[in-house]
């Protein structure tokens, strides 16, 4: 990690824009590749590698400027939705949780101690949030289309601990958004400082 002069000044500048949009530019691309299956998953949680230009924004202008570019990303994103919306919240959410812990300790000290740490802590708040998310608003809303028994049916093919609505967030969406946010922080960790490099040029 970085611990040299923030590269956020001066804030609004023409560079800063076209670096935080050139990030945001490659979560929305990153956001239409195709999600990768987990074992023993309910098979409509995936893992996507669009976050990821969100966190290294995060850590290289700030949370503010992750944040906006995870509502950049989202919104794009809406416009192509198969959730009317809901998976984009619940994928903004679960962002939000893994950012700002993350860009917030790293900004107050800029050492590869305190990224490791606010990564940390913003995995499990992500796993957090995002069995919230799951609970109360992604599957309300896949239960519309496909009655509830149905749903947890499904996901019994690929993990027969998961009975009802607890047991999904227990053993789905928990571990889920946990291996999502390492997908995230691990390439982020590694390569952020060589990025970062690139950023400022």
């Amino acid at each position: 990690m970085q611990t040299t002069t923030p590269i956020t000044k001066p804030f609004f500048s023409a560079k800063f824009i076209a670096r935080a949009g050139l990030l945001a530019g490659i979560a929305v691309i990153l956001g239409f590749i195709p999600g990768i299956p987990l074992p023993f998953i309910p098979p409509f949680l995936t893992i996507d590698f669009s976050n990821i230009p969100i966190l290294i924004g995060s850590f290289a202008f700030g949370p503010i400027t992750g944040i906006c570019i995870a509502l950049v990303k989202s919104l794009v994103h809406l416009l192509n939705t198969h959730t009317g919306g809901v998976g984009e919240l619940a994928d903004f959410l679960t962002a939000v949780a893994l950012v700002l812990p993350s860009a917030i300790l790293y900004a107050h000290k800029k050492t590869r101690k305190n990224a490791l740490i606010g990564m940390i802590i913003g995995a499990v708040l992500m796993a957090i949030v995002g069995g919230l998310a799951n609970k109360y608003l992604l599957i309300p809303f896949y239960a519309k289309v496909m009655p509830m028994e149905q749903i947890f049916a499904a996901c019994a093919k690929v993990n027969g601990f998961i009975t009802d609505i607890d047991t999904y967030v227990l053993y789905g969406a928990v571990p889920f958004n946990f291996i999502k946010a390492a997908v995230i922080c691990i390439p982020t960790f590694i390569l952020y400082k060589h990025i970062s490099k690139i950023l400022r040029k």
